[in-house]
């Protein structure tokens, strides 16, 4: 800091540094200044000034008390004297004056300035609290109101804020190919054989320059150009061939193919998704067989040891699990067991088809859900689960039903604009999906059961579901609708009077996958009679499509006790946009839909809730998935 000369200072200054000595040391100014002589203050101490220099820069400078000079405080003492920083501003005022080293134009704008900070400060002073409160009522209504969509946004023409998503010159340099492709149909027609030709090459150099690009910063360096150059020549063809009412045809007959050309690509895609959903993974079906073969070359037919007495105790915690999948079934009983905060009191009940019988005896035969309790069944020694008692089952055997899913034309069938692709999953054949209506049939002894799909996660302790006071309702389970969505209207035809005379087209749905049924209560009301009731109704798919929901809903209405949506949140299986969450919140999660966790269509990004329970150092998981 440069030091300050005495001949620098000025006459404010001088007077500050006077009026400091008097206020601060308690001195009077007969103690400093006479007339005819000064004494020096006794006391030796420090003053540090603060200033604007010439050039507008605010300055400090420190001076000595032994320094300060008769001459100065008399020079000081002769300026008049006015109280308060108005003295002090007035006489700055004067010095800068005299020095003429500052513009009065900023002067004149500095005193403007301190004018309205004095008149602001005064209003707020003695401002009401009414006014205040409507002040704080309106600041806040602005701030609500602020939408600022560019946050950080400094400055649109920096290159690290360009947007690397942006499209707007490949939709630009898309819109172009399909105006050439118009203009050069018309030129075709009308004779313009050297326009045609020029809007083909266009064409064909958009389409490279194109490519596979998705946003601006993938398109090729020379793209700008010839974008230009298609702008040119799309220029020249409008000159020469404008007729309206030719290229509003022209753009209608493109649109109408494009919309067959996509209708039919999506219902391609539909049925290639729902072929690779029900297709089982050469892992998977690996892992079967290998199980199937130990289980029968190992002898393993009579070696089950069950605690019997557990499989039928109204006091345990019992689950119902119907799969053919041997990989998801574990993954289900793994995942109860590790979060069962007393896992000894759990049996799991687990039925499945003679096709898979032994492989998934075999696996929990060799790796057991210690301390749990597990018992499997093949669903075919359910002797009394045939065609004169299930209605289901005798229509899953007629002609007409399996004509619906192997006709020869299948393929042929995407045309058909009223089917749903979904209904045709072979899934729907399997009596394993309706076994879910016959709870007391197959579980007599008990008084409540857990029903739990193959295609879930369990992450939290279910205990408490079993204690929940279900009002006299049979079924616990978590509603889906949201807004309009999967409400009744949306599984059942509504334009037949059997079901727009009996149910509400805006009730809530609900889910299977996760859900606690009182048999006390199915049993008193006869829920096994009301399904097969509305099952023989629905014989021709008039009422329903095939599928397991839809007479679920039927046959649990007005019997659903709604529970928390946190014990089962669905959608990893179609849905990508789940919350996460709802995911680490939930007690279940369910991968309901196509993409199922076991499948390579699954969503990588749920793919680790389920796989982190498969052990993939066992050695049948390791021999079958290293050879796929």
């Amino acid at each position: 800091m440069a030091l300050l000369s005495r001949r620098s200072l000025s006459c404010g200054v001088l007077l500050f540094i006077s009026q400091f000595l008097f206020r601060v040391h308690g001195l009077s100014k007969e103690s400093l200044l006479g007339r005819n002589n000064f004494q020096q203050p006794d006391e030796n101490f420090d003053i540090t000034i603060s200033y604007m220099d010439a050039s507008g820069k605010f300055q400090t400078h420190k001076v000595n008390s032994k320094t300060l000079s008769s001459s100065w405080l008399q020079e000081g003492s002769s300026e008049q004297t006015v109280n308060g920083s108005r003295e002090s501003t007035q006489l700055s005022i004067e010095y800068n004056q005299q020095s003429r080293t500052i513009d009065p134009i900023k002067l004149r704008r500095q005193k403007l300035r301190d004018e309205r900070r004095e008149k602001r400060i005064a209003e707020l002073i003695h401002m009401s609290k009414e006014t205040e409160l409507q002040m704080q009522k309106a600041a806040i209504e602005r701030a609500k109101e602020f939408n600022n969509m560019r946050r950080a946004w400094y400055s649109i023409w920096r290159k690290e804020y360009i947007n690397p998503n942006s499209d707007t010159t490949l939709k630009l340099m898309r819109d172009q190919k399909i105006m050439a492709k118009v203009y050069a149909s018309v030129a075709y027609s009308t004779g313009e054989r050297d326009l045609y030709n020029s809007l083909t090459r266009h064409i064909k150099e958009i389409q490279r320059g194109i490519g596979d690009a998705n946003s601006d910063s993938e398109l090729q360096e020379s793209a700008l150009e010839q974008a230009k150059a298609m702008g040119h020549a799309l220029s020249l063809a409008r000159d020469k061939l404008l007729d309206g009412d030719v290229t509003a045809r022209k753009l209608r007959t493109m649109l109408q193919s494009l919309e067959e050309n996509i209708n039919t690509v999506k219902k391609h895609s539909t049925f290639l998704v729902q072929h690779a959903a029900k297709t089982m993974p050469k892992p998977v079906h690996c892992l079967s067989l290998q199980l199937t073969t130990d289980y029968f070359l190992r002898n393993h037919i009579n070696k089950e040891t069950l605690e019997k007495g557990k499989l039928e105790d109204p006091s345990l915690y019992h689950y119902a699990i119907f799969s053919d999948n041997v990989l998801a079934a574990s993954v289900v009983v793994n995942s109860t067991v590790l979060h069962a905060r007393e896992p000894e009191k759990h049996v799991f009940h687990i039925v499945t088809d003679k096709l898979n019988f032994a492989a998934m005896k075999m696996w929990f035969i060799a790796h057991p859900p210690f301390p749990a309790t597990i018992h499997v069944e093949n669903i075919d020694e359910f002797k009394w689960l045939n065609s004169s008692y299930c209605s289901v089952l005798r229509q899953l055997e007629s002609a007409r039903i399996k004509e619906y899913y192997f006709k020869a034309n299948h393929p042929s069938s995407l045309s058909v604009g009223n089917e749903n692709l979904k209904y045709r999953n072979p899934k729907y054949l399997s009596m394993l999906n309706h076994l879910r209506f016959y709870m007391p049939e197959v579980y007599p002894k008990l008084d409540k059961i857990l029903f739990l799909d193959d295609d879930i996660v369990v992450q939290n302790d279910l205990t408490p579901l079993w204690s929940i006071d279900m009002k006299g309702m049979v079924n616990g389970a978590v509603e889906t609708c949201k807004e309009s969505f999967h409400r009744f209207d949306t599984y059942l035809n509504f334009s037949n009077l059997l079901i727009s005379q009996n149910f509400d087209p805006q009730a809530c749905g609900w889910a299977f996958g996760m859900n606690i049924f009182d048999l006390k209560e199915w049993k008193k009301r006869n829920i096994t009679g009301i399904y097969h009731y509305w099952q023989d109704l629905n014989e021709d798919r008039m009422l329903w499509k095939l599928g397991s929901l839809p007479p679920g809903l039927i046959t649990f209405y007005n019997l659903t006790y709604p529970l928390d949506r946190s014990w089962h949140v669905l959608g990893l299986g179609y849905d990508p946009a789940v919350n996460p969450l709802e995911i680490e919140n939930a007690a279940v999660i369910h991968y309901n839909g196509n993409y199922k966790p076991w499948l390579d269509l699954a969503f990588t990004k749920y793919q680790p809730y389920w796989s982190k329970f498969v052990d993939v150092d066992n050695p049948y998981i390791q021999d079958c998935y290293s050879n796929q």
